[in-house]
C-alpha cells in the first residue's frame, strides 16, 4: 500500500472520528434495545448492500453455526439492485406457499416447511442514500411506516438495517444513525448499527479497506462486519471468537468480531446474552 493511500485513509478515519463525536452528543438513543424473543427464521428485505458477497443471511446462518449453536435459523433474502423501501412489495412477501416454503438438505432432497409462521422478523434496508435524500426522506419515513405495519400484521417483528456511510463522505454514518434511529423509534423496530460500526473500523483500523472500488458496496471484510454486527443485534451476543472467519484473516476476522460488539453495545446497551 502507498504512503499516499495511507495517508488519505489516516485523513478519512480522523474525519470520522470527529463526526463520530459530534454523533454521540446529538445522536437520537433507541428505544427498542433487544428483540423479546430469540428468532428462528429472518426476512432480509433490500439491495445490493444485502446480496454482495454471497448474500447477508448466508454470513449469519455460518455465525450461527460457528458459535456452536445447534438452534435451528432459516433465513431468506429477496433484493432488487438499487431499490428503496418503496420498490418492495412485501405483502406479497408473506402469502402462503410462497417464500421459504421449501429449502433442500445437504442431499439435496426437497424439505417441505411447515412454521406456524413464516418469519419471525424482517430485516429492512432502504437503498443507501434515501433516508437522508432531500426527495426521498418522507418516502422513507412512510414506508418505514408501512411496511412494519405490514410484516407486524402477519406475525413478525420489524428490524431496520442502518447502511454505511459511502467511503469518499463520512459525513453521511452521522446523518442515516440519525434517520434510522428516528424510524426505529417511531415503529417500535430493533435497529441494527451497521453504519457506526463500519465507521469505529475505520477509525480504529483505517487501512482495512471496507469497500469494492466503487466505494459503496462492501469488500468481504465489509459484509462480515455487517454480518457480525447483525448477529450481535438480534441476538444480544457477542460474535467474538466465533469460529466462522468468512475466509479473511483470523486477526482481521477477530477484530472486525470485536468492532461489531462494542458497536452494538454502545448504541444499544446490549449486555452479553447467557448462553
Amino acid at each position: 500500500m502507498s504512503r499516499i493511500t495511507i495517508a488519505r485513509r489516516l485523513v478519512l478515519a480522523a474525519a470520522l472520528l470527529l463526526g463520530a463525536g459530534a454523533a454521540q452528543a446529538q445522536q437520537t438513543r433507541p428505544s427498542v434495545q433487544a428483540l423479546d424473543e430469540r428468532p428462528a427464521s429472518a426476512i432480509f428485505i433490500g439491495n445490493s448492500f444485502f446480496y454482495y458477497n454471497n448474500s447477508m443471511h448466508g454470513h449469519l446462518r455460518s455465525l450461527i453455526t460457528g458459535a456452536g449453536e445447534r438452534r435451528p435459523f432459516s433465513g431468506v433474502s429477496v433484493t432488487i439492485s438499487g431499490s428503496g423501501f418503496e420498490w418492495h412489495d412485501v405483502e406479497s412477501y408473506f402469502r402462503p406457499n410462497a417464500l421459504g416454503s421449501y429449502s433442500f438438505d445437504n442431499d439435496n432432497n426437497i424439505v417441505f416447511n411447515n412454521r406456524a409462521r413464516l418469519f419471525d422478523i424482517a430485516v429492512m434496508m432502504d437503498c443507501s442514500q434515501c433516508p437522508i435524500h432531500p426527495r426521498l426522506g418522507s418516502v422513507f419515513t412512510d414506508y418505514a411506516k408501512r411496511h412494519s405495519e405490514t410484516v407486524r400484521r402477519h406475525g413478525a417483528k420489524p428490524v431496520f438495517f442502518m447502511s454505511w456511510a459511502y467511503a469518499d463522505k463520512p459525513e453521511m454514518t452521522e446523518q442515516l444513525a440519525e434517520a434510522y434511529t428516528r424510524a426505529g423509534n417511531d415503529n417500535d423496530a430493533l435497529v441494527i448499527p451497521a453504519g457506526l460500526a463500519f465507521a469505529r473500523s475505520i477509525r480504529e483500523r483505517p487501512e482495512l479497506n471496507l469497500y469494492v472500488a466503487d466505494k459503496r458496496h462492501p469488500s468481504l471484510a465489509g459484509t462480515y462486519l455487517a454480518a457480525t454486527t447483525t448477529y450481535a443485534a438480534i441476538f444480544g451476543t457477542s460474535p467474538e471468537g466465533n469460529r466462522y472467519t468468512a475466509g479473511l484473516e483470523p486477526e482481521t476476522a477477530r477484530f472486525l468480531q470485536t468492532v461489531a460488539w462494542q458497536t452494538v453495545r454502545d448504541y444499544l446497551g446490549t449486555r452479553r446474552a447467557a448462553n
